[in-house]
This record gives C-alpha cells, sequence and structure tokens, in this order.
C-alpha cells in the first residue's frame, strides 16, 4: 500500500497525477476512506462511457496512459520513429511506479470486489482498443509493458488521434475533433465500379507507405458512391495511420492552420475531404484550395493528400457567356484557363458514371442479402425498376433508399 506516495517520482506520465480519480486513490492509500466511493464511482462512469472491463484499476491507468498525452507518445507522433534508448529507460522507470496497481486487483486498493471483475453495459469493440488488448495479454513486468505502450503509440498513436478514423476541424478552437458516429462503409459492400475502386486504393496504398501519391478528385453521376469509398478508405487504412477530415468549403481559408496542425501527426497520413465540391466564380476559396494544392509559399505536409468529389469535371462553374468572345475581357483564354485550373491539380481525376441496370439491381441484391433476404431474378427486377422509375433514376443510393423502403415494410408486415 506504500507504493503510491513513490507515484510523485513519475517522469514521463506525470499529467496522471492530475486526474481525480488518481488523486482520489492516493487520498484512500494515505487513509482517507471517504474518497473510496470518488475514486470508484470515477471509475465506473469511465467503464460505462469507453466500455473498459476487467480489473477497472488496470484498465484505467491504461486508458489515461494511451489517451493523455506524454512525452514518449509525443516524441513517437512528431518523429515518426522510436524513442530514443534514454527515454523509453524513463518510461519504464514510470511503469514500474504503476506496475503494483496494473498487477494486483482493485479492491486490494479500494476494497470493492466489484471492480476486479467489471463488465460494462457495452463493451468497447474498436480496432485500437483491440489491438492494445493483444498487445497487453502477456505483460507482467514494467518492460513489458513500456515495449507494448511503445508499440501501440507507432502504430495508433495517442488520444483521440488514435481513437478516431475521422475528423472535423474545430475553427474556433483551432484543432482537430474525432467524429464519434463516423459512418463509413465496408469497402466490398460497395457494388461495381471495380476500376474506380482499384485506382483509388492504388493511389492511397502509395500514400500510406509513403510513396509518391496525387491528389484525387472522384467525379461523376450523383449517388453513385464517390463519397462512400473515400470514406471507407478509413476502415482499410485505420491501423496503418490512415485519417481522414471533413473540411467543409467555407474552412477552405483556414487551410494554412490546418496545414500546421496535421504536420505535426508526422506518424499519420491524413486524407482533408471535400465533399461535394464545386464554386461559383465568384468563391474565394477556390483560390486558398489552389495554393494548397500547389504553388504556395508553404509547401503541403507530405503526410497530408486532398481527395475531393463533385459531380462537375471543371469545378468552377463556367457558362457558355464565360465564353463568349465578345465578353468585355481582353484576355478572354486566361479567364477560361483560370476556371479550369483548379480540376487541373488533382494528379488522379476518377470518373464515376450511373449504373446500368444489371449493375443497379446487383446493388439492391447485394444490400438484401446482407439482411437476409433473397429475391428471385424476376422480383428483383419488378420490384427495383418499379422504384427506379418512381425515383431519381438508377444509382447507389436510389438502390439503398429502396432497400430501406422495403425493409421498412418486411418489418410492418405489408410484404
Amino acid at each position: 500500500m506504500s507504493d503510491y506516495p513513490n507515484c510523485h517520482k513519475l517522469l514521463i506520465c506525470r499529467s496522471l497525477l492530475q486526474d481525480p480519480a488518481i488523486q482520489a486513490l492516493g487520498a484512500v492509500l494515505d487513509g482517507d476512506k471517504s474518497q473510496t466511493g470518488v475514486c470508484a464511482a470515477k471509475l465506473i462512469a469511465t467503464a460505462e462511457d469507453v466500455g473498459l472491463h476487467g480489473n477497472l484499476l488496470r484498465s484505467y491507468i491504461i486508458y489515461l496512459l494511451v489517451h493523455d498525452a506524454n512525452l514518449a507518445a509525443q516524441t513517437i507522433e512528431v518523429s515518426n520513429g522510436p524513442v530514443g534508448g534514454s527515454l523509453k529507460q524513463a518510461f519504464t522507470h514510470d511503469l514500474e511506479l504503476l506496475l503494483p496497481f496494473l498487477t494486483n486487483p482493485a479492491s486490494l486498493y479500494l476494497d470493492l470486489p466489484l471492480l476486479d471483475d467489471y463488465e460494462p453495459t457495452v463493451r468497447q469493440q474498436d480496432e485500437a482498443s483491440t489491438a492494445l488488448e493483444a498487445l497487453l495479454k502477456t505483460a507482467k513486468t514494467a518492460e513489458d509493458y513500456a515495449k507494448a505502450l511503445l508499440s501501440y503509440y507507432g502504430s495508433f498513436g495517442y488520444g483521440d488521434i488514435a481513437s478516431f478514423k475521422a475528423f472535423r476541424w474545430d475553427d474556433k478552437q483551432q484543432r482537430l475533433l474525432g467524429i464519434r458516429h463516423f459512418e463509413a462503409m465496408q469497402m466490398d459492400d460497395i457494388i461495381g465500379y471495380a476500376h474506380q475502386k482499384e485506382q483509388l486504393i492504388d493511389n492511397t496504398e502509395a500514400f500510406v507507405q509513403r510513396k509518391p501519391a496525387n491528389n484525387v478528385l472522384l467525379v461523376g453521376a450523383r449517388g453513385t458512391g464517390k463519397s462512400s469509398a473515400v470514406k471507407a478508405l478509413a476502415n482499410v487504412y485505420y491501423s496503418r495511420g490512415l485519417r481522414i477530415l471533413q473540411l467543409t468549403k467555407p474552412q477552405l481559408s483556414h487551410l494554412p492552420d490546418i496545414m500546421d496542425a496535421l504536420r505535426y501527426f508526422a506518424s499519420k497520413r491524413f486524407i482533408i475531404f471535400l465533399d461535394d465540391l464545386s464554386f461559383e466564380e465568384s468563391d474565394a476559396e477556390y483560390k486558398y484550395l489552389k495554393s494548397a494544392i500547389e504553388g504556395g509559399v508553404e509547401s503541403r505536409p507530405e503526410n497530408v493528400l486532398i481527395y475531393a468529389t463533385s459531380n462537375r469535371r471543371h469545378l468552377i462553374r463556367e457558362s457558355w457567356r464565360d465564353r463568349d468572345s465578345g465578353k468585355d475581357e481582353v484576355y478572354r483564354d486566361d479567364s477560361v484557363n483560370e476556371t479550369i485550373s483548379l480540376s487541373d491539380r488533382f494528379g488522379l481525376v476518377i470518373q464515376y458514371y450511373a449504373p446500368d441496370q444489371k449493375e443497379y439491381l446487383a446493388i439492391i441484391d447485394h444490400m438484401l442479402r446482407k439482411a437476409g433476404i433473397k429475391l428471385s431474378p424476376e422480383e428483383l427486377r419488378i420490384a427495383g425498376v418499379r422504384w427506379e422509375l418512381t425515383h431519381s433514376g438508377r444509382s447507389g443510393r436510389t438502390a439503398q433508399q429502396f432497400v430501406a423502403h422495403y425493409l421498412g415494410q418486411i418489418d410492418n408486415g405489408e410484404e
């Protein structure tokens, strides 16, 4: 029980000492039993919030170690490499001090047996937590824990950058905010467009491998899965360090600050995702994007690419009037070149076309089969085509809307 006072000797992980539950634990070990409930309540609340289980004191301390910044995790993130020998030794020193709390039952310190094998209402089942459990499964010594945690920092990072696959930018706080309910399909669930997916994956694979790769413009018919394909990359490459940052058009003016923030996370690769992008000639934001892609004084970070989707090949709207030779402009070609120069800065342009009837019905069939429903070819054709004719034509989005309607009618007993 005298182990806790030695924690004032922590070198790398001193932020733990500012945590309310750890402070309450310290008070309990110093003889103030009234703080037992304070500490236990915090452990249980966190367990229910993020799905901690088992020995809650051990799980909670590990949770802090992978979510709060410490010098070892920050160094790996910034340098994109392993920590030096001395820093590793200091980190291991800290884990030696924490080892009793990582290896002994929580009830030994808090006198509450329910904390020794806690089962939350919903367990955490994401890829990062599963990988962390595997790394720590056989850990017994401080060296084992240090090795496992440093390996985790190298693969996933720490804090929000480890917990989330996708982010948005907070203009006021000037920082990344994780998107907790990020809806990303699996790439295999995007039916058809094999060549387009191959192009997108090949480019992203090169990017993740730190090889030369292009900014990408996915362009074509609405509802064809352009946005879904980009989001699906987060599932494919998350464990290899890829993250998605979705920006809105007005936020393009913040691109210099955003690029600086992303440059810090050198061990991660970021795709800045601009969905359904288009500009009017009067819009100023496209000039920020042009500069960010190519041509600005400050280079784009090597760990950042820009992927955009649009229904238009030329992102800046142009009318026939703009090409009118009688328009009051001395250098008409310069004006035309300005409107197409943004699209030209995307090194890879992937074209999407509306699916034919066979592809459209295949999408519906795939979605229904995932829900455990198999229609005959004739039933599928009649129902799918009827829906298409009364809605906005053939597309993946139309197919998804049909499936939602069909499943809803089954639940209502009307099919």
